[in-house]
This record gives structure tokens, sequence and C-alpha cells, in this order.
């Protein structure tokens, strides 16, 4: 595994092979090297698999944790040595991936990406689309994995890649879950154990969301507002809670595959989640 910090470097070792990439803001768990293993597994044996770690300024907004986000460059390539999936690590600085403003950007459509953590982290899915389109420029893969957690996000890059005609096939990681049932976040380091304990009440209010429509109950607003005083009553800060077509991120429907969203803070730290039903 070869660590490097600049494109020249990236460029010459990438060489002609079609690589899988794990673009990832480091500070790595069990989730993310799944995803790393699972793009080795698209790859096959023979093509690089490429993880790259950096911290992305456009997608925080001021008053978000982005100088606090923890950076864990060593402990991350322990682990993805250890694993022995990942070929080269792209640690860029930030001088070297915006040398200058970066004021060229990748705006995704109102309509998915001003919805949901768009709504709440407004301009999030401009960064999240400007960096991932340059470094898939940087990169030039034929394969790029990205988890199902942030399931918006995943969304949003697969219609990217599709309106953009970018040679690349997107994958999505499935979430891991501690065994208690909490979902693997770089995040959840911010929490203490008893928060920890607490924070399964999100993805417990979300199975409940999708309990109450599988019975037949369908009025999903007074449902979802339901949901979200609860889970107020139990000391979060929730932003939203939501039941929603799986293909577009639409209000559900009845015989549509649905997806249950959360967004909430519990204390200083907010944790999204999401189910498939």
């Amino acid at each position: 595994m070869k660590l490097i910090h600049t494109i020249a470097e990236l460029r010459s070792a990438l060489g002609p092979g079609q690589a899988a990439f794990v673009p990832t803001m480091g500070n790595l768990h069990a989730g993310h090297l799944a995803l790393v293993a699972q793009a080795r597994a698209v790859a096959g044996p023979l093509a690089p698999v490429v993880v790259s770690l950096f911290v992305n300024r456009l997608q925080f907004l001021p008053h978000e944790d982005f100088d606090r986000y923890p950076r864990t460059l060593e402990a991350d390539c322990a682990q993805l040595q250890a694993q022995g999936h990942c070929d080269l690590v792209f640690a860029p600085s930030e001088q070297e991936l915006y040398p200058e403003p970066q004021s060229y950007k990748v705006v995704p459509p109102a309509a998915l990406a001003e919805i949901l953590e768009g709504q709440f982290r407004p301009g999030f899915f401009t960064g999240v689309c400007t960096v991932v389109h340059k470094l898939f420029n940087l990169v030039q893969p034929a394969h790029a994995v990205f988890g199902k957690k942030d399931y918006q996000q995943l969304m949003v890059l697969r219609r990217m890649v599709a309106q953009m005609g970018l040679p690349i096939q997107i994958h999505g990681g499935e979430t891991l879950r501690s065994p208690e049932g909490l979902a693997l976040s770089s995040r959840n380091q911010y929490l203490s154990a008893e928060q920890k304990a607490q924070a399964l009440q999100l993805s417990a209010a979300l199975r409940a969301l999708i309990a109450e429509w599988q019975s037949g109950l369908r009025d999903r607003e007074r449902m979802e507002g339901e949901a979200m005083d609860r889970l107020a009553a139990q000391g979060w800060q929730p932003d939203y809670l939501t039941l929603r077509r799986q293909h577009d991120l639409g209000p559900a429907q009845a015989g549509e595959p649905l997806v249950a969203l959360g967004a909430a803070k519990l204390g200083n730290t907010r944790l999204i989640d999401n189910l498939e039903a």
C-alpha cells in the first residue's frame, strides 16, 4: 500500500488500470473498511483500489464541525494496511486539492438536493458533488463505492454520474451497525457511553414509522410529526423523520418501496440513519 499526497504522484501511481475508488473523509471505522472490501471485490485482483482521505471544507456550514472533525491519518493507514485491500491512499492537503478558491462548482438539482439533508444543510450537496466530481477527474475510476447510510447523498451522486455521462459504476454499501444496532459513523465518537445507548432511539423511531405504514396507516404527515414529538420528548432535537419513496425520495406512496430517513441532534452530535422497507 502506498500513501501519496499530491495529484502528480497520484497520476503517476495509477497508470493505465481502471481503479475502484472509495472517497472518505478519514477517521475510518469498520463501515469504511467494508466499503474498501467491496471495492476490491468489484475491481478484481489486478485493478488498483484507491481510498481518499480528505475533510472537505465545501460541505460544511460555518457553524458545523469542520475544524474539530477528526483527522486520523496514521491510524487510518494502519487499518487499511492491516486489511490488505487498498493499494493507494490519496491524502491531499487542502492547498493541493484547492490551490485556488473553488469558484467552479457542481450544483445538483434543487428537487433532490434541497430537501431533507439539503434543507437543513444548505449547500451541502453542492460541496459533496464538487469534491467527488473533482476526485473522479483525478482518479479516473471505473467503480466507486459509497455507503448507503448517506442515502440521499448516494442518490445525488448516482444521478450526477448519469447526467454527466461519467464512465463510472456507482456501488452502494450496506450500512454496518454495532451489535446493539447503532449505525456506524465517524461522529459516534463524539457520543458518551450513555448517549450511544440513547442513540438507538433514532433507528427505533424509523422502525416504528415503517411499522405504522405497513399496518395500513396513511396520514404520513401526522405520523411523521408524532414520531418527531416522541423523539424530542426523549431529549433529541430532530430535524426530520420521514417516509419516502426509494427511487426518488418523494413522499411515500402505497405499493411502492419506501425508505424511512431521520436526522436529529443528540447533545451536540447530529446523527442520521435510514431503513429501507
